[in-house]
């Protein structure tokens, strides 16, 4: 065998060995049904043109590798940015699975979450012993200050009804009866992960502020949405808040949950809003997202508690930013110092310099409805193009707001907007509209291999680099951070295409 404890192989290397390269082809001829290697070629071809396009832009009753995640996995992401708390998934232990290792392989660190470990009994029976036990195990085994409880489809379908489980399960001892467990029903067979962030939210806040009086202040809460890039996000926020010297919670703060050190000490919770905060955060004057379709019930709940709500979309580069910053400086009355303005000054004056590189270059922008529309505001803002801006999770309303933002500018004349569609729709997109590059997540490497575009990771999850996530692509020091990004992928490509000495390579663009 290839592999051995003297001569341990990496996968990669490891399936090129003999020994597997002989299995994958007996694999093909006995189970896959190989066609013939000129028919699949042909097949590939038809598959890039015009007409293939049109025939695969009409389906309707088949979803090929889309660009989101199911609603659960929204909830856990939620409930790690409290102080804490663990993650409570009613449903099986492998869905649950999915869960923790998404977001442990996106962001390098442990992602604690526990199930009621569901099976084909509670499945016909109900899953309410499940969570009885299941309570008193999380309870004593991890020792949380708080519990969020969130569905899977299994729970959903057979319709487990979560406050009364979770009253019965206090009933019966599992927790305290003053002990906090938020809940929301997310299930996994509509919507997106979006949508159960949008639910545990608003069921954390709904736990804590339901029958209380609200004492209007003068504080403001801003929630950030579902965000891969939260650890830099996150604190580049509190820098500039900070820096204008606002009162503020930042509600889901999962910047330390998912950046630990490593110093000797594990920490199954670090970080994360307190408690106290957010039970007081029914005063504040207003509350923000800043991600509109992360927060929709969410919102709606604040405004009936008689808050002042705003929302934005994914605030950066320079007018997102802006946006952003003038909002909080009027609701605060406080203004915006000069340090922020110089580091305005300082994002344009890069785009100025790279502008002749940046000039014209054509985009192909998916992932999350908000983070797309950030992402296409900005490419605007450096004189690039969104020919293609997709979100599977997108919705008429967002089709309409992201069609009045490319009418706003002329880089985005040629502009599409493709709500609901999924990434193989994309792969025909590109190959008959072709663009220079593709920001997105890791998935979209096999649309650079099939098509030839170049990716820029630009969204969750990144699965195949490191470490995205630490730094911010919000505010101005964000968009310098993501201009950065662009170029070297825009000077990666241009020096592939100049590689060949004195055939393509001519510019000596190293002279002394």
């Amino acid at each position: 065998m290839p592999q051995s404890a003297d001569r341990v192989l990496d996968h990669a290397p490891l399936f090129r060995q003999p020994e597997y390269q002989e299995m994958f082809a007996r694999k093909r001829e006995q189970f896959e049904c190989p066609a013939s290697g000129e028919a699949v070629e042909a097949q590939r071809d038809y598959a890039r043109t015009w007409e293939y396009r049109e025939k695969n832009l009409a389906r309707e009753a088949l979803v090929v590798n889309p660009a989101k995640a199911c609603q659960p996995l929204g909830a856990v992401f939620a409930a790690a940015g409290f102080e804490r708390t663990m993650s409570f998934v009613h449903g099986s232990q492998g869905c649950v699975a999915y869960y923790r290792s998404h977001l442990s392989r996106h962001f390098k660190e442990p992602s604690s979450a526990v199930s009621s470990s569901m099976t084909e009994d509670a499945a016909v029976f109900g899953g309410l012993n499940n969570m009885i036990d299941g309570l008193a195990n999380t309870y004593s085994l991890y020792d949380p200050k708080m519990i969020a409880v969130s569905t899977t489809c299994m729970a959903e379908v057979i319709g487990d009804d979560l406050h009364a489980f979770i009253q019965n399960a206090k009933t019966k001892g599992s927790v305290p009866q003053d002990y906090d467990v938020p809940f929301a029903h997310t299930p996994a067979f509509v919507g997106s992960h979006v949508d159960g962030y949008d639910n545990m939210i608003k069921g954390v806040l709904e736990h804590f502020w339901k029958g209380r009086t609200r004492s209007a202040g003068e504080g403001l809460n801003l929630i950030p949405g579902f965000d891969g890039f939260c650890v830099g996000n996150n604190r580049e926020l509190k820098r500039l808040l900070d820096l204008i010297g606002v009162s503020y919670t930042l509600i889901q703060d999962a910047s330390d949950t998912y950046d630990t050190p490593s110093d000797g000490e594990f920490r199954m919770y670090s970080g994360g809003t307190r408690l106290e905060d957010v039970a007081a955060a029914l005063n504040a004057k207003a509350t923000l997202s800043l991600q509109k379709y992360c927060t929709r019930k969410t919102l709606d709940y604040a405004a009936e508690q008689g808050q002042e709500t705003h929302s934005f979309h994914y605030p950066l580069g320079v007018r997102g930013t802006d946006e952003l910053l003038l909002k909080i400086s009027e609701l605060s009355g406080r203004p915006i110092p000069e340090a922020i303005t110089m580091e305005r000054g300082r994002l344009i004056d890069a785009m100025a310099d790279s502008q002749s590189w940046l000039h014209g270059k054509r985009y192909a922008i998916f992932g999350d409805p908000d983070v797309v529309y950030g992402l296409a505001r900005f490419v605007m803002e450096t004189g690039g193009e969104p020919i293609h801006c997709l979100a599977t999770n997108g919705t008429k309303a967002w089709e309409e707001e992201m069609q009045a933002l490319l009418a706003s500018s002329p880089f985005g004349a040629s502009g599409q907007v493709w709500a609901g569609k999924d990434l193989w729709h994309l792969r025909s997109l590109l190959f008959t509209e072709p663009v220079d590059f593709v920001l997105g997540n890791s998935y979209a490497k096999y649309l650079e291999r099939d098509t030839g575009t170049p990716l820029i990771r630009t969204a969750f999850p990144i699965f195949d680099r490191h470490h995205h996530h630490r730094f911010p692509v919000m505010g101005y020091q964000g968009g310098l951070r993501l201009l950065t990004t662009i170029l070297d992928k825009i000077f990666d490509k241009l020096d592939q295409d100049t590689i060949d000495p004195a055939k393509t390579d001519y510019s000596f663009d190293l002279t002394r």
